[in-house]
This record gives C-alpha cells, structure tokens and sequence, in this order.
C-alpha cells in the first residue's frame, strides 16, 4: 500500500536557524497521525511543507505519491487545510464564504452551494448559514473553518491545532465531527497541544522536539514504555522518601517541591510506595501522554 505522505532526510532551515532537521516519516491511508512537540518542535513548519506552503530546504517529501517540489498544485488539489487561525471573509454569510472558497477548486456554483449546505449540516451551523461570520462563537468558527477545509472532498485532511482556545464543550463538539469523518476512512495529519486530543484522535503519534524526532508509535504504547501504567505524585517529600525511591530504581521526576514516581506493569506501585510514604498530599493517578511529553521534552516554558 502506497504511503500518503513518505518524507525521507526532510529538512527545513531558514538562514542559520535549523526548523526541521532531517526526519524521516511514512503516514498510512486512513491513518490518523498526531505531530506533537513544545512550541518550536518544528511541527507546523513540517505541516507547511506538505501542503505546499513553504519550500523543503532538502530531503524528500511525496504526498499521495507525487513530490511535492514538481506536483504541488494537484497535492493541494486533494487535501483540506485547517489552519490555526480562523481567517474567512468578515464581509459574507457563512454560506457566502464556501461558496467563494470553492472557486479556488473549479466547483461548479451549483455544486458548491450543495456541498457547503452539507457540510452546514454535519458540523451543525445550518441554521446559521445565512449568518456574518462575525456573529459566531469560537467554536462555531472552528466549525466553519473545518467545513471549508472539507469542501474539495480533500482524501488528506490536516489539521494545525484545530480547537486551541474552544471551551470543553466546542472541543468536544469538533471531536465528535473528526472521529465521523475518520470513521469513512478519511487520512488526517493532525498537530496538537492537548494530550487528551491526541490519544483519542490519533492512531500513531510523532513526538518532536528541536526540529528532530523523538519517538513515534501508538498512544498506549508509547505510554506504557516510556512512563509505565501508575503515577503517585508526592508534594513536599522528605529526605527519607527521595532517598529510598532513587535507591529502588522506580523511574522518577525530582521537581524538588513535588516527587512524581511513575510505575511498570507489575511493579505494585500504589503497595509498595504509597501505603508505606504517601499521606494526605499523595495523588494516585494512571499514567497519561501528558506524562510521556514532559518526561521527553522537558518542563520549562518555551516562549
């Protein structure tokens, strides 16, 4: 089976500053891959470069089989991009807006308005069709902005942070419409800050970090082998406790205020520290992809 996207010593520079530095990825038909990274990771210069936005700097780089350096105006042809900023036309409807937006792909007027009406439909802003852009909530706008990604009926769908900054419910409301369209088989690259997003979005993950990556390969997994199945988190812990976890070899985190011990299928975690160290300021927890990306990419902020 032939990849969507092979990017073989992909490198990305822009003068003396390195953004991508010769990864190599395959990304599966109807595969849902997650790029993940703190900010400067080089994900969305990655994103740029496959959809024709920015120029690769060396390497390869074949998206539905054809190289994007000589094929980019037919790549583009079938895929839907998602950007992070929410950009339509303040002036028109919502309805006004795909129906301009299809212009850039040749569809016929009358088919145009036809699919903008479904697609109204499916992310739920049919009764606002004939609404400004300017009277809808964020979330709304995220639906619109994913809308207008789908109306070339795209067989690659990518997607840059697609609900930072929706409140529970709109981010909830965008999963559900996502996991539909993965569920028809649908190809989506997805970038993302939420870990919870990721897990249950995404079939495969890529962890980058200073334009390299780190690990790829399924959630579960990638939990399971780089911080285990337990999590004790110790505030304010003695000289007696730090000692005896560093000496019993359990996989730990020192942040100095707060020990974080992270437990291996069966290692008894929660037995063999909790009952004998933990008081009232322990939290018992599962592990999580949280967990996997700050142990990785480290805890402080990058601005």
């Amino acid at each position: 089976m032939q990849p969507i996207i092979e990017a073989r010593d992909l490198r990305k520079t822009f003068a003396d500053f390195v953004a991508v530095d010769g990864i190599h990825f395959r990304m599966m038909p109807g595969e849902c891959l997650g790029l993940l990274g703190p900010n400067g990771a080089g994900k969305t210069t990655t994103i740029r470069m496959i959809y024709g936005f920015s120029p690769i700097t060396r390497g390869s780089l074949r998206v539905f089989g054809l190289d994007i350096r000589k094929e980019w105006r037919t790549i583009k042809g079938r895929m839907g991009v998602c950007q992070q900023e929410n950009n339509p036309d303040p002036d028109l409807s919502l309805m006004e807006n795909l129906e301009v937006f299809a212009l850039y792909f040749d569809i016929p007027r009358k088919e145009a308005r036809r699919r903008a009406r479904d697609l109204l439909r499916f992310m739920g802003l049919e009764h606002r069709m004939d609404a400004k852009v300017t009277e809808l909530s964020g979330g709304m706008m995220r639906r619109l902005i994913l809308a207008r990604s789908l109306l070339n009926n795209p067989d690659l769908l990518i997607l840059d942070e697609p609900t930072t900054g929706l409140d529970p419910q709109s981010r909830h409301q965008v999963w559900e419409r996502l996991e539909e369209l993965r569920s028809r088989g649908l190809s989506v690259l997805l970038t993302t800050h939420y870990m919870d997003e990721a897990a249950r979005l995404c079939d495969r993950l890529i962890l980058m970090d200073h334009g390299k990556i780190l690990i790829e390969g399924k959630p579960s997994r990638l939990i399971a082998d780089h911080v285990g199945r337990d999590v004790i988190e110790m505030v304010n812990p003695d000289p007696e406790v730090r000692r005896w976890v560093q000496s019993s070899g359990f996989r730990h985190d020192d942040l100095e205020r707060r020990l974080i011990v992270y437990g291996k299928e069966g290692e008894n975690l929660f037995d063999r520290v909790g009952k004998r160290y933990c008081s009232e300021e322990c939290v018992f927890r599962m592990a999580t992809l949280e967990d996997v990306f700050l142990r990785l990419t480290g805890r402080e902020l990058r601005e």
